[in-house]
């Protein structure tokens, strides 16, 4: 697969991504950010995080993981796998921007080429967590200070071209 396999995540700093389906935070212009960074991009989701948001991005393919054969979205793909979602997002332009739950990035993490992770200073309470990655296997090619948090962009060592902020 040529196209990068970018993870794309707010971290709070105990590890915590949602709680349930809700993110607990709210930070002016993060999401704002996300947009930018994924517009013209395919995401690739599982379908908690799908119906937390309840309908496709505009401007982005949207691929949904998801276990039950029968489950289907309006104008969203369906992949039941990472690597089926891998292959369909292989068929499509733009980059794979893999965007939670935790499940779907432990599963893109062996595959990611780069990581963008929004730093959020807080110790929320929740029960979803971004997987742990050994910093010795990734570089950090940007940091942006933000109102509310930092966005650090990563990119797998050893790996060429990659996104900056």
């Amino acid at each position: 697969m040529s196209a990068r396999v970018v993870m794309v995540a707010a971290v709070a700093r105990n590890g915590v991504i949602g709680n349930g389906p809700d993110i607990p935070w709210r930070i002016p212009g993060e999401q704002r950010l996300f947009k930018e960074l994924t517009m013209g991009h395919v995401l690739v989701m599982g379908r908690t995080t799908y119906e937390s948001i309840g309908r496709p991005l505009p401007g982005r393919t949207t691929i949904v993981l998801t276990r039950d054969p029968a489950w289907s979205a309006e104008g969203a793909l369906v992949a039941r796998s990472f690597d089926d979602a891998l292959a369909q997002a292989a068929t499509l332009p733009g980059d794979v921007m893999v965007v939670g739950g935790a499940q779907v990035y432990a599963a893109a993490l062996p595959v990611a080429t780069e990581q963008v992770i929004s730093e959020i200073p807080l110790s929320p309470d929740g029960d979803v967590l971004y997987p742990a990655y050994d910093l010795a296997d990734w570089v950090e090619t940007a940091r942006e200070q933000h109102d509310g948090y930092e966005r650090v962009f990563l990119a797998r060592a050893g790996v060429g071209e990659h996104l900056t902020g």
